[in-house]
């Protein structure tokens, strides 16, 4: 593998040589002159003739020429045109007393002069040019390095394309991207992916918000014949029409206020590959119906132009809502229903699965760590317990927040069950309700259902005070007596999590 570039390779350092100046005059005088004011700063070489010059050129390395334009045997043009031939990296400046107009025309022209400087100088102002020159002499290295470079470069660019797209393929492989347990719902979800991904048919995907549809819009992606192919998302039910079409065809410069450029739209940039179409449930009817003719033709209109450009997508979309529903009610096309859903896929939602939620949890909990960059070793017994105890409404977003919340708030190394929202330790088992309706979802007579909500009531609060049956009991303007009472009716103990059933 090609060495790392430095910019400055090439060149002597502040620390090492300094900067090699060639300095031709026909006069001693001006060699000499000019080599007490730039030996300060430059390695100075002198020569009073064309065969004393070329000699410096070949035994030392040159970076600038600073030449005198009148001289005996042939111009300081003439002389430059040789050394541009033989030594075209050296830096080419003139210094003559006569400013003739065509003199510095062919300087420039066929010499490829970088300064034309005229007599007299200013030594600050010429030591001033000779730094610049320096500077374009390490660019001009640089350059002609990172040409050297870029040929080298494609075959290793090739090798690192091809392991960031391994990784993309582990990180969404329909068995070991898609994290869940061996009993897991998931697991049906997940061989269907399996056989459907390397057809080339469109899927839709339905469950509620949280539950991982673009996950597995990921894993069809990268499991298919497209892999190599660009994925690119879209959120359908955040966007009103007009921008909707822009986002997804493009659009041309002035195609309505505010297009102050051309737009290549999502379709366009996904051809060869798959486009992700979230919450397409949401889109109006008249989108839809734009919606349709993409599909049907595999062609697009950007905005604003009446050409149009073939494409070659593979559509994956999802909704939570009930399409098929929407069908009957006449919400949602018909044909364009068929068309998203040549194969449908339904993803359970978190509740249905509390056996994932151990190995979700721990999952998540590495990716907060790497992201907020704190580190912990995992979570408590407790804490698993009151997480697979709770109903998730909001999926595994909502899993992600919590666990986010708790690695913020974490000074232990492992995440204890005081670190869980009130909310989450008080639910009831698989309760989906809001909080004002916790008693009426309860069965039994007055005396049970108090004693239900007791019992949660008692359990947060010996939570959150880490079991601490003193702080607990003042809390809650218990005696100790009382309190220990109350956890021996309803066999609360910290090892046993599992509240009276209702």
């Amino acid at each position: 593998m090609p060495e790392l570039i430095d910019g400055n390779a090439g060149l002597p350092s502040a620390a090492g040589l300094l900067p090699t100046v060639l300095v031709l005059d026909d006069e001693p005088r001006s060699v000499e002159t000019l080599t007490r004011i730039l030996q300060d700063e430059f390695d100075v070489h002198g020569a009073t003739t064309i065969a004393e010059a070329e000699a410096v050129l070949q035994r030392e390395w040159v970076q600038i020429i600073l030449c005198d334009q009148r001289m005996p045997e042939m111009s300081g043009v003439e002389f430059l045109m040789r050394v541009r031939e033989q030594w075209p990296d050296v830096i080419r400046m003139i210094i003559s007393g006569y400013t003739d107009a065509m003199d510095i025309i062919d300087a420039v022209n066929q010499a490829g002069i970088y300064h034309f400087i005229t007599k007299p100088w200013q030594p600050a102002d010429l030591l001033m040019k000779l730094h610049n020159a320096v500077k374009l002499f390490r660019l001009q290295r640089l350059n002609e390095q990172l040409a050297v470079e870029l040929k080298l470069r494609p075959e290793t660019l090739a090798d690192e394309l091809e392991q960031k797209r391994q990784v993309l393929r582990a990180r969404f492989d329909w068995d070991l991207g898609i994290v869940r347990s061996p009993d897991s719902p998931m697991n049906h979800t997940c061989d269907i992916i399996q056989h459907v991904a390397p057809f080339d048919v469109n899927v839709l995907l339905s469950g509620e918000s949280g539950t991982g549809k673009e996950l597995c819009a990921r894993a069809l992606h990268y499991n298919s014949l497209r892999q190599d192919g660009p994925f690119v998302a879209e959120n359908c039910g955040a966007l009103p029409d007009e921008l909707l079409e822009s986002e997804l065809f493009g659009h041309k410069r002035g195609a309505f206020t505010g297009a102050v450029d051309d737009r290549v739209g999502l379709f366009e940039m996904a051809d060869g590959g798959t486009i992700f179409l979230d919450e397409v449930g949401e889109i109006s009817p008249a989108f839809q119906v734009k919606l349709l003719r993409v599909l049907q033709e595999g062609e697009i209109r950007p905005l604003g132009t009446n050409s149009r450009r073939k494409i070659n997508v593979r559509v994956v979309a999802a909704t939570n809502r009930d399409l098929e529903q929407d069908v009957k009610d006449g919400r949602f096309r018909q044909d364009l229903y068929y068309r998203l859903a040549t194969f449908t896929l339904a993803l359970p939602p978190l509740r249905e699965r509390p056996m994932d939620i151990e190995a979700l949890a721990y999952s998540v909990l590495e990716d907060a760590c790497n992201q907020l960059g704190k580190k912990v070793k995992g979570f408590t017994a407790e804490a698993i317990a009151c997480l697979q105890a709770y109903h998730w409404p909001g999926n595994v977003r909502e899993l992600q927040n919590e666990i986010k919340r708790m690695l913020v708030l974490a000074h232990e190394p492992y995440l204890g069950a005081d670190l869980i929202s009130a909310r989450i330790l008080m639910a009831a088992p698989e309760e989906d309700q809001p909080e004002i309706q916790l008693l009426t979802g309860i069965e039994g007579s007055l005396k049970e259902r108090v004693e239900s909500l007791e019992a949660r009531i008692l359990k947060e609060t010996l939570i959150r005070h880490r079991w601490s049956k003193t702080r607990a009991a003042q809390e809650l303007g218990l005696s100790r007596v009382g309190l220990r009472n109350k956890l021996e009716r309803y066999e609360l103990e910290q090892h046993n999590m599992q509240l009276p059933s209702l």
